[in-house]
């Protein structure tokens, strides 16, 4: 099962961190800093590119 994958920054060391979550887990908020383990992130909204197989 493919898991989506979030644009956070993190409030209190500044970093961007693309992060694999689980819905559950992005619903509740339950996410932590890779680079500092803080809670207090902010998800940025960022335009993506949908790849598809080519059909004949």
């Amino acid at each position: 099962m493919a898991m989506p994958m979030y644009d956070y920054q993190c409030l209190d060391c500044g970093k961007e961190s693309l992060i694999v979550v689980t819905l559950r887990e992005h619903e509740r908020g339950d996410i932590q800093c890779p680079a500092c383990g803080s809670r207090n992130l902010k998800q940025l909204f960022t335009s993506f590119i949908a790849h598809t197989t080519k059909k004949s």
